[in-house]
C-alpha cells in the first residue's frame, strides 16, 4: 500500500499540471458585418480578448464601454478586442447597436457552435483571453471586471498590475 501512494500522488499532480497547461485556440473562421472572412489566427502576435455578446443581453451592453476603453488604451501595445455576436443576429440591428455604443473594435457574426468551441454554457457575456502565441489563457463568464483585466490581461501585455 505504501508503494502505491507515491504513484497515486504523482498521477494526481501530473493531471493537475496538464489541466493548467494553456491549449491552442480552435481555428475560428467567421464573417464580419461586411461579409469578409476573418480568422482568429490572423491576430497571432496580439493578446486577444474574444468577447461573445448579444444585442439583447443587458450585461453585454454594460460591459462594452469598458472594452472600447481598453481597446483604445492598449491597442498600440498589442491588445485586440474581437466581439462575436451570439444568435439570433440581425445585421441591421447589430450595426445600429455598435454605432450607438461607439464600438471601435472588430465584430464578427458568431453562431452557437462558435461559442461552444470554448464553452458549453449559455452565459453572456463570455470572454476568452488568448495570448500572443494563440493559446487560451482564461475563460471569463459574465462581465469582465477591471480587476480581472488587470490580473489576467495586463500581464500578457507585459504591463505591471
Amino acid at each position: 500500500m505504501r508503494n502505491i501512494l507515491p504513484a497515486v500522488f504523482l498521477l494526481i499532480t501530473s493531471a493537475t499540471v496538464l489541466a493548467q497547461t494553456p491549449q491552442s485556440a480552435p481555428p475560428v473562421v467567421l464573417r464580419d458585418l461586411n461579409g469578409r472572412t476573418v480568422r482568429l489566427k490572423d491576430f497571432r502576435g496580439k493578446v486577444v480578448l474574444l468577447n461573445f455578446w448579444a444585442t439583447w443581453c443587458p450585461p453585454c451592453r454594460a460591459e462594452i464601454p469598458e472594452l472600447v476603453k481598453w481597446q483604445k488604451e492598449y491597442g498600440l501595445r498589442g491588445f485586440q478586442v474581437i466581439g462575436v455576436t451570439y444568435p439570433p443576429t440581425n445585421r441591421r440591428e447589430v450595426r445600429s447597436f455598435l454605432r450607438a455604443l461607439k464600438v471601435t473594435y472588430p465584430v464578427l457574426l458568431g453562431q452557437k457552435e462558435t461559442k461552444a468551441l470554448f464553452d458549453s454554457g449559455e452565459t453572456l457575456p463570455f470572454s476568452v483571453v488568448i495570448d500572443r502565441e494563440g493559446k487560451v489563457r482564461e475563460k471569463i463568464e459574465g462581465i469582465l471586471l477591471p480587476e480581472e483585466f488587470d490580473e489576467k490581461v495586463r500581464p500578457l501585455l507585459g504591463l505591471q498590475i
